[in-house]
């Protein structure tokens, strides 16, 4: 393929409220040359003023293949008129490079008001697909593009909701007056240009993720559009859960560390965060909770979350220290319990957990216990056995997971590490998306030399999920690097994204 091709323009006038109003919307199909690129639409209206549109990421089909598109409204008034007929290019800049499909050299063209024009030479064609799906989204529409010259008789859309398990069929009806979603409008003339319009709807009630392919029966034969192989897939956004160590009040710049921690939850859209060495004033026991380490935070969220804590001992003489779940959802139940040997306010050895069940919507309930263990030598194997202890009374058929999270003060290939190995109720999350093969070499098939392959690995923080979970992790990545949002604490922050299986 060429390094950028347009696949369709969309142009779509409408009245709101008794103004006009047009919409202007280009789909294209680029090479994937490098991760740094710019691709904008440049276009003129009926004045031959020449703007320049950015362009946005939409999907990636595969074979080193992504979706871009660019997107306009304009609203008549005394001041603007309405681009009208557009003519106009595409432009795709990388690496000190740049790219062009201006239909060689001539532009392209779209009419006012004329619906949607096709200029690649697909037969069948997706047309205005999403690929996320939105909360408390039930229905799914399809919109497909025809060319004429095949005849169809008939489109319908395949799809399933549990990777081709179970597959359902939704039938696509011809449209002489094509249906705008976005613009909840009909366009005059949809079926220009030698193409044909037609649209189907998917009742998804609730599910998280959905795949589907097109099907058009023609006389002599059956044409597909199955996304280049990939299939059309829209899903909901992951799960995603962030585990820090606070590191008690010890930072220098602390409110200000205390405010990036918060832009990172921000502009992730962390959904749970999981948060060690919460600290307030000891204030002889009594606490002050406008200190709180884990309030503060939360407080500088946009909207604040909800927020469980609990303290277990004194920390660093002036400080009551434990340890904290953020959620933004809705906490269904919430415990707080000691783990250790110890439960003396004054025993730096005194270890307490706090739990929180959320129900996730479309992935189901999930237990996140927040834990903050002592060294193997300081009592870590009793406390990881109470904690499991814990989490399995509160296992039951309608909870999709359970998530141990927090610093365990255990490294890898250690003891504690073996302990949890052992067990094999619980496995290391991070080292599952980061390292497959030794993640295999771990948990799945107990290689004898599995030591050695974490010797470099200095991690104690951790997500250990139980293996009967109905989830799996998708992504990880370290924060609070140098490099990522800067140190905030003596410990890195992770963060970790889930999916149902």
């Amino acid at each position: 393929m060429n390094e950028i091709g347009l696949l369709y323009v969309e142009n779509v006038i409408t009245r709101k409220k008794r103004v006009l109003h047009q919409e202007l919307s280009f789909f294209m199909l680029v090479e994937n040359l490098y991760h740094d690129k710019k691709i904008a639409v440049l276009w003129a209206g009926e004045d031959d003023q020449w703007h320049t549109l950015p362009a946005t990421y939409h999907s990636n089909p595969g074979h080193n293949k992504e979706y871009w598109q660019a997107q306009m409204s304009v609203n008549l008034s005394a001041d603007q008129s309405l681009p009208g007929n557009i003519k106009f290019a595409l432009r795709y800049q990388t690496q000190g490079r740049e790219y062009w499909d201006n239909k060689y050299g001539l532009n392209y063209s779209s009419q006012a008001d004329s619906g949607i024009k096709v200029v690649t030479s697909q037969p069948v064609l997706n047309i205005g697909f999403e690929s996320r799906l939105h909360d408390g989204q039930k229905y799914v529409p399809v919109t497909v593009s025809v060319k004429q010259s095949v005849h169809a008789k008939k489109v319908t859309v395949h799809w399933t909701t549990d990777n081709w398990k179970h597959t359902n069929k939704a039938p696509c009806h011809f449209k002489r007056n094509y249906w705008d979603e976005k613009s909840r409008s009909h366009a005059r003339n949809p079926n220009q240009y030698g193409v044909q319009i037609w649209q189907g709807l998917l009742k998804i009630d609730g599910v998280f993720r959905l795949q589907y392919t097109i099907s058009c029966e023609c006389p002599d034969q059956v044409l597909w559009d199955n996304n280049y192989g990939k299939n059309y897939s829209l899903s909901h956004d992951p799960l995603k859960v962030m585990i820090l160590n606070l590191h008690c009040y010890q930072e220098d710049n602390q409110d200000y560390k205390f405010s990036q921690i918060a832009k990172a939850i921000n502009e992730l859209d962390v959904d749970i965060v999981c948060l060690q060495e919460v600290a307030e004033l000891w204030n002889d026991g009594h606490g002050d909770w406008e200190t709180n380490s884990a309030k503060i935070i939360n407080d500088r969220l946009n909207p604040p979350y909800h927020l469980y804590t609990d303290w277990s001992h004194l920390g660093f003489e002036k400080y009551r220290e434990g340890v904290a779940v953020l959620s933004r959802y809705p906490m269904l139940k919430r415990e707080s319990k000691y783990v250790s040997n110890s439960h003396s306010a004054f025993s730096i050895h005194s270890r307490k957990v706090v739990m929180a069940q959320v129900h996730v919507p479309c992935i189901g309930l999930i237990n996140f216990f927040s834990a903050h263990l002592s060294w193997w030598a300081d009592g870590f194997s009793e406390q990881f056995k109470r904690l499991c202890g814990w989490a399995s009374d509160n296992q039951a058929a309608d909870v999709s997971g359970t998530m141990l999270c927090g610093d365990f003060n255990i490294a890898p290939g250690s003891e504690g590490y073996n302990l949890v190995v052992k067990s094999n109720e619980y496995e290391d999350q991070f080292l599952s998306v980061s390292a497959q093969g030794v993640f295999e070499k771990i948990f799945k098939v107990n290689d004898p030399h599995w030591h050695d392959f974490v010797a470099d690995d200095y991690r104690i923080d951790y997500i250990f999920m139980d293996k009967a979970s109905a989830l799996s992790i998708v992504s990880g990545r370290v924060l609070f690097t140098e490099e990522d949002y800067g140190r905030v604490s003596d410990h890195c922050g992770y963060l970790m994204s889930f999916e149902p299986k």
